[in-house]
């Protein structure tokens, strides 16, 4: 086997559930294994945050799924464990995940808090065989840390995370490009990265019933029916990636989004709302020393449908009013009146405020509100988060800082 290009996937098996249960076997090695009895992740159901967020593979036996409300968990299940997620206690298991890969693998590219890609091309005169190294990684992350991880192998990081998906847990599995046609043609096209629920039944109305029957038709049939995505479909699965594993850069995102406790169908709740997730970007941009330069509003509507809309701006900020005037520009571009459930708003291509463009023609109430939103995060930091904020949230049943700046959530 040739390791000129190999790349690995590195899963974590049902990371929050099993995160919870590496705390709770530390604190008591007597206690139950949650992994090992129908058990759950779950949010806050007076919030309408009850979803699954994590499930035990004997909860899976249930037909209990990733993203289902807890109710209909329960149903499934009536002794189900329901246990409330410890964010602070995942980012600490996250970090020691990473930080494990970053000890083996030349280049690691974390994909997100429990994932990462590994490129370990020629490594094999340090490692010796690819696939037997992979299972000592295996093997050395649950020794070291007591959670399981799936770890796929192949040429591309495309095939590689197809193959982190077969059969789990702890397992390890390569997808090469001979192996396309028995291990990922059979698969339903559901199974097909980027392929989520209305493009499978897209597909499937359309007579494709597996992964192979995209990979053989006309890639111009499919760009008829779903243009772009059509070709990345096809693509996909022919086992086509054209991303080339980098180095960490610096470019970091900040987002920030809410399940709303009621339907929203108002207008100026919805501004209320987006000012108060802004609220909380912005001082967390700050707070990294960074400017964005990009920013996204994500919009879920009462029938979880799910639309988004993004605009690059002319020059990087940090400034709080800048990102809520241009995600109010996008909610209002982008909403169709439907009552909404869920509302978000993103910044990426962040630098660091060193690096930040300034515009020649800079606008002098830009400096003014730059050293305001910097005074208010002093009193903040000092004070408290409520110490200080906008008259617009005085009486009202919305907090001004969406998700608030705690550490965890921040990092």
């Amino acid at each position: 086997m040739s390791d000129n290009n190999l790349i690995f996937h590195i899963d974590v098996n049902s990371a929050f559930l099993s995160w919870e249960a590496c705390k709770r076997l530390q604190k008591d090695p007597e206690a139950v294994d949650i992994r090992n009895i129908p058990a759950v992740i779950g949010g806050d159901e007076s919030r309408r945050h009850g979803i699954v967020l994590a499930k035990s593979v004997p909860a899976k036996r249930y037909g209990i799924n990733t993203a289902e409300p807890l109710a209909s968990a329960r149903k499934k299940c009536p002794d189900i464990m329901i246990i409330p997620p410890d964010f602070s206690q995942y980012v600490l298991c996250s970090n020691a995940f990473i930080s494990y890969l970053n000890e083996v693998a030349p280049v690691v590219e974390q994909y997100s808090i429990d994932e990462a890609f590994c490129d370990m091309s020629g490594t094999s005169t340090l490692y010796g065989d690819p696939i037997e190294f992979a299972h000592k990684m295996k093997d050395e992350i649950y020794n070291r840390y007591g959670f399981t991880v799936n770890i796929g192998i192949s040429t591309n990081k495309l095939l590689a995370k197809m193959a982190s998906d077969f059969q789990k847990p702890n397992k390890v599995h390569t997808l090469f490009p001979d192996e396309i046609q028995t291990k990922m043609w059979p698969l339903p096209v559901n199974e097909l990265f980027s392929v989520g629920k209305s493009t499978a039944a897209r597909l499937l109305s359309l007579g494709f019933h597996t992964i192979g029957d995209i990979a053989r038709c006309d890639k111009t049939l499919l760009i008829s029916h779903f243009k772009k995505h059509g070709e990345t479909i096809w693509n996909y699965a022919n086992g086509i990636d054209s991303g080339d594993m980098t180095r960490p850069s610096t470019t970091k995102s900040f987002g920030n989004s809410i399940t709303l406790s009621y339907d929203v169908t108002d207008e100026s709740t919805a501004h209320m709302i987006l000012l108060s997730l802004c609220e909380t970007v912005g001082a967390r941009i700050r707070a990294d020393k960074s400017h964005i330069s990009v920013v996204s509003v994500n919009i879920t509507d009462s029938e979880f449908n799910n639309q988004s809309k993004q605009c690059t701006l002319p020059q990087s900020t940090n400034i709080t009013e800048d990102i809520y005037h241009t995600a109010l520009k996008l909610f209002n571009e982008l909403w169709n009146n439907k009552p909404i459930r869920l509302l978000g708003v993103s910044t990426s291509h962040a630098t660091d405020t060193t690096a930040a463009q300034v515009s020649l023609f800079n606008n002098p109430q830009n400096e003014k509100l730059a050293k305001l939103n910097s005074a208010v995060d002093k009193i903040r930091e000092k004070y408290g988060e409520d110490s200080i904020k906008r008259a617009r949230f005085i009486g009202s049943d919305y907090t001004h800082m969406t998700g608030g700046l705690n550490k965890e959530k921040r990092q």
